[in-house]
């Protein structure tokens, strides 16, 4: 039974003084990926997947006014738009992470449409009505909302109370 635990006991020792002793990993270079695009081989199915969120935050802000201060209306009304400007801000920041200038250039196009000004738009419309704050939202979402909505002023109070 002894030389069970020693055996054990070495293992320990010696992977113990593998991790100590190592030397530290060198950092890498960021590469990005690609040959020059702003975007990778599955971009299509994120296109896609643009377009779904896009309709999403529309039925999102075409709720009744009525409703998006309590009840499932309510919660359809955040998540519509949490759904929206999650996958909008985290796209805007992984991009060039991973493409470098040209997936910052190309995203930034790509969530720049006609729609997304609508969006934006009506987004605002409804922060100075006074149907959210940006702490309702998660905190990706909720960085980008922020922006959206930083030259608004509320004029009402509609969830007030």
């Amino acid at each position: 039974m002894s030389r069970i635990w020693f055996a054990i006991w070495a293992i320990v020792v010696c992977q113990v003084a593998a991790w100590a002793f190592a030397p530290e990993p060198k950092p890498r270079s960021q590469a990005f990926a690609g040959d020059g695009k702003g975007y990778g081989d599955t971009e299509k199915y994120t296109v896609e997947s643009r377009i779904s969120q896009r309709r999403g935050a529309m039925v999102a802000l075409e709720l009744p006014w009525s409703g998006r201060c309590t009840g499932d209306t309510r919660r359809h009304f955040i998540e519509g738009l949490n759904e929206y400007y999650y996958h909008r801000q985290n796209q805007t920041e992984r991009y060039p992470e991973t493409f470098g200038p040209a997936g910052a250039d190309y995203i930034a196009r790509q969530w720049s449409t006609g729609e997304d000004k609508r969006i934006e738009r009506l987004t605002q419309e409804a922060y100075a009505r006074g149907y959210f704050k940006p702490s309702d939202f998660d905190g990706v979402a909720s960085k980008l909302i922020a922006v959206v909505v930083r030259n608004e002023r509320v004029t009402g109070h509609a969830c007030a109370g």
